[in-house]
């Protein structure tokens, strides 16, 4: 029956600091749609925001910001997606290590983005590269 993620949903305390991280760090697209709301755009999918402060409805039962783990495919070798993120003065909290993604193994890092949501970098262990 289910077919793809069209989109997810992310209770942010600071809306300006997630675009911040998942735009300028991760290389989100940060769009304004309907009445002023926020979402971060990737190729066939997106992350709208909303604000602890103001939840959309309909929300979740108990919308609060860092309760999400979120693990993220990238598209280049995690030695490179470790220098970016020093260079932006986000900490690694764990990794690289491997692991199982949905399509088999993995190698990943994780860092905690403005709110303590648990972020998962991850590139294909086939796929790793140099780092």
């Amino acid at each position: 029956m289910l077919h793809h993620l069209d989109h997810l949903v992310l209770t942010v305390a600071d809306v300006d600091a997630t675009v911040r991280f998942y735009g300028d760090v991760l290389g989100l697209e940060a769009r304004t749609f309907g009445e002023g709301r926020t979402a971060l755009h990737a190729p066939g999918w997106k992350i709208n925001l909303h604000e602890a402060a103001a939840p959309i409805e309909p929300h979740a039962a108990a919308p609060t910001p860092g309760s999400a783990d979120l693990c993220f495919i990238v598209d280049r070798p995690l030695g490179e997606v470790e220098r970016t993120l020093a260079g932006a003065g986000v900490p690694v909290e764990l990794g690289p290590v491997d692991r199982t993604g949905s399509s088999g193994p993995i190698r990943s890092v994780y860092v905690r983005d403005p709110d303590g949501n648990l972020v998962e970098l991850s590139v294909p262990r086939e796929e790793q590269g140099a780092s």
